[in-house]
């Protein structure tokens, strides 16, 4: 079947003239002779969407995409920083105006009812708290973002608008255009919920400075991180908050907005040791021709208690977290898979029952270690082979072994502890009495702890193998 060529967008000047998407092309020239056309570039128009949803950081940090040429801004929590709404618009809109992009704005309570707004209604619209059904009334079914096929049928029963839509009763609409037209209605009524593709987690938890003049100085990137820093930690500090990852992002004149991060391994709002984290990284923001605002989002936020002061004033109140500084500096220095703490593993095989976490991760939940079966301090990361090793046979530990050519003789000594493979981790069919183990604690006449082992059962003719596992302090 041959393909038709289509517009796939069109300027001002010829939306003026009465051309429009999906038009064919042969129809456009004979209505516009003179009409230059150049060929659609998808993959371009999906880099340039997503610039520009990265660009819309600067308004808010929940920005999503909505090809092939829109873009939602969750402003919830953060519009108060540009002093309302309106101000907001304001001044997204003198900014796109400055770069040229065309564009209709609204604001709503919903996804659905922003973009019928925006696409439909008066440019520049905000609808009130709850009030979006009255706006959306006279608007063409087409503003819910219908399947094509229900859009259709729709039309020919000459429905014209979305309060006619309205006025039907749910189970009948349902029936007769689709359950996606009644998931359209409810998103933009604000009835369903619209799951969106926000390119970084959203957070309401945001603060923000704009300057009069672009700053580039590193003394005034310095300054400024720390000036936002509290701005937003002193918000914490009133919700009783704490935060375990901090971003601030430096939007520049060209629209760019380098941003660096921190984390922490204890959610705080400590501005001033906050702020010290960042300053390592600041060296590797380009400020470009200047920096005219700047904003740092918090993540991970909780529920962090009350900590009464120190009444001696010149003692740094990082102090009093412990080792969670230096962690923290360590981590933001050398990388964050770097640094590990170990933690009980839920397993009784030895080499499974510890692990790594990184600090800046939450830990696993898992119980402590059994106080009546102890393990060594140091635990070798692969036992070592023991030579002259006497034992009776079949359980009584060992009188003496040797152990990197010296020879210990056992003077107190404690166990066995039969250890076995995880078998319901595993094929059933490869669980082995090879595998089994049997440890015990003994201690030399010098006083060595020692944590040994004897691999497999005891069978007559066969000698015993013995290895070391660990050392007690």
């Amino acid at each position: 079947m041959k393909q038709a060529r289509r517009l796939a967008a069109v300027s001002c000047e010829a939306a003026a003239l009465g051309l429009h998407v999906g038009q064919k092309a042969t129809d456009a020239a004979a209505l516009v002779p003179e009409l230059q056309v150049a060929d659609a570039e998808p993959q371009a128009d999906a880099q340039a969407l997503r610039e520009l949803v990265d660009w819309c950081v600067r308004f808010s940090p929940a920005a999503a995409a909505d090809a092939p040429d829109g873009v939602f801004l969750d402003i919830s929590g953060v519009a108060h920083l540009w002093g309302g709404e309106a101000e907001l618009m304001d001044d997204l809109r003198s900014r796109l105006a400055v770069n040229g992009l065309p564009f209709r704005l609204a604001i709503a309570d919903t996804p659905g009812a922003a973009w019928a707004l925006a696409h439909h209604g008066a440019d520049g619209t905000i609808a009130p708290p709850n009030g979006q059904g009255e706006l959306l009334a006279p608007l063409p079914p087409q503003a819910l973002r219908l399947e094509p096929e229900a859009a259709a049928q729709i039309a020919r029963l000459g429905l014209r608008r979305v309060g006619q839509l309205m006025e039907i009763p749910r189970a009948p609409l349902g029936r007769r255009f689709g359950r996606h037209v009644l998931e359209r209605l409810d998103q933009a009524l604000g009835r369903g919920a619209e799951a969106l593709a926000f390119r970084r987690p959203p957070t309401p938890w945001v603060a923000r400075l704009a300057f009069f003049e672009p700053i580039s100085a590193p003394e005034d990137m310095a300054r400024v991180t720390q000036d936002v820093t509290a701005k937003l930690c002193a918000r914490l500090e009133r919700e009783g908050r704490g935060a375990r990852r901090f971003e601030v992002a430096f939007h520049r004149v060209d629209g760019k907005a380098p941003s660096v991060a921190v984390g922490l391994s204890l959610a705080g709002r400590d501005a001033k040791r906050i702020a010290r984290l960042f300053q390592p990284k600041l060296e590797t923001v380009d400020p470009g021709f200047g920096v005219e605002s700047v904003t740092i989002c918090a993540y991970a936020v909780e529920a962090v208690s009350g900590r009464q002061a120190r009444l001696d004033a010149g003692q740094d109140p990082a102090v009093e977290d412990g080792l969670a500084p230096l962690v923290d500096r360590l981590v933001n220095r050398l990388g964050p898979t770097r640094v590990f703490r170990v933690r009980p593993r839920e397993s009784h095989v030895p080499e499974l029952s510890a692990g790594r976490d990184l600090p800046l991760e939450r830990p696993a939940e898992a119980r402590p270690w059994d106080r009546e079966t102890p393990r060594p301090v140091r635990l070798f990361r692969q036992p070592e082979p023991l030579e002259a090793v006497i034992a009776l046979t079949p359980d009584d530990p060992p009188s003496q072994f040797r152990w990197r050519g010296r020879l210990h003789r056992i003077r107190r000594a404690e166990g066995p502890e039969r250890i076995a493979q995880e078998w319901w981790k595993q094929d059933i069919g490869d669980v082995s009495v090879r595998h089994v183990r049997d440890y015990y604690r003994v201690e030399d006449a010098e006083g060595g702890r020692f944590w040994l082992f004897r691999s497999g059962l005891y069978h007559a003719g066969e000698p015993a193998k013995w290895w070391l596992h660990g050392l007690f302090p």
